[in-house]
């Protein structure tokens, strides 16, 4: 039997091999023009060394089993090969050590629907670790989402993947956003709250990194970067750690109206006007209005019997120096 590998001449078998092998089967001749060489590469038939031109037929169940044997035996063989990839792309590390990427190490993905594309393809594929910081302020989502975003993150924990996420501690007093934390929790992740903002980001297995779009004007709020530099990965888990190792763990939170007067998202909005930032910027970079900025402004000069924004941040220098040093 020739090998399929080299010629595949064999396979598949056509309407005129069948009759002709029933012909043959039967004690006649093949039809007229027929040449068996399928018949005969499969060992379907022989030539019959005592009449020119005649065939002998053969068990059929031989020639599957040669095949099957054929098949298997290449099966092994492409197997054998494929196990071998990771350890070149292992030899890879060291191939100048100065240089990990020769190319680019960046993609642009310019939507939303794009980023979560992205994003659900490599971390559906995680397979030691999933670090993500959630900096902006919580929002009712779809529940369809939700659920979506509990079976990723039991699937990856059900795979051993470490999952650790950050959040603001604004998100504690979010009834919705709460719940799916309290969910993750009870399935193995670990969670911890932040009282700074921190960037949006998503680290996977240390091997790829989903940022921000601070690139590229004019184009969609929720588009970003999947980053696989490895000295740009790098530097982006370390700022994850940082803001970890600073982070108060999640079940060591109580409602901020149980020791301060102020929401977390009043206290977020003095943190970034005691940073420097004006009233118009300060929107933006926890995902508010202005008017929304304003109107917390006015309630916590309210909550605190206060006539002025200057008399609120006297008083929060007063009463939270310690949090903005420690």
């Amino acid at each position: 039997m020739s090998d399929l590998d080299t010629s595949g001449n064999e396979l598949p078998l056509t309407e005129h091999d069948f009759t002709a092998y029933r012909q043959i089967a039967e004690g006649h001749p093949p039809p007229a023009g027929y040449t068996p060489d399928r018949l005969l590469a499969l060992r379907l038939v022989d030539r019959d060394p005592y009449s020119p031109g005649g065939y002998i037929p053969n068990d059929p169940t031989a020639a599957v089993q040669g095949l099957t044997a054929s098949v298997l035996s290449e099966l092994e063989h492409l197997v054998h090969r494929v196990s071998q990839i990771p350890a070149l792309e292992r030899l890879a590390e060291h191939f100048d050590p100065h240089r990990f990427y020769g190319g680019p190490g960046s993609e642009f993905l310019g939507t939303a629907v794009q980023m979560n594309a992205r994003l659900g393809e490599i971390g559906g594929g995680a397979r030691t670790e999933f670090c993500s910081i959630q900096p902006g302020e919580p929002a009712d989502r779809d529940p369809d989402i939700l659920r979506v975003g509990v079976e990723r993150t039991r699937s990856a924990l059900r795979r051993g993947v470490h999952v650790r996420a950050i959040y603001h501690r604004s998100a504690y007093e979010h009834d919705q956003t709460r719940e799916y934390v309290d969910t993750m929790i009870a399935d193995g992740a670990e969670v911890r709250a932040s009282a700074l903002p921190g960037p949006r980001l998503v680290i996977i297995d240390r091997q790829h990194a989903f940022v921000d779009n601070h690139v590229i004007e004019r184009v969609e709020n929720n588009s970003g970067w999947h980053v696989f530099d490895r000295a740009a990965v790098a530097w982006a888990r370390a700022t994850f750690d940082l803001f970890w190792d600073h982070a108060l763990r999640w079940q060591d939170l109580s409602p901020s109206g149980a020791v301060d007067p102020l929401s977390e998202r009043q206290l977020r909005i003095l943190r970034e006007l005691v940073a420097g930032y004006s009233q118009q910027q300060v929107g933006p970079r926890i995902g508010l209005s202005r008017r929304a900025v304003d109107k917390e402004l006015a309630t916590i000069r309210g909550a605190l019997r206060l006539d002025t924004t200057y008399q609120v941040m006297a008083w929060y220098g007063r009463t939270h120096a310690q949090d903005e040093t420690g």
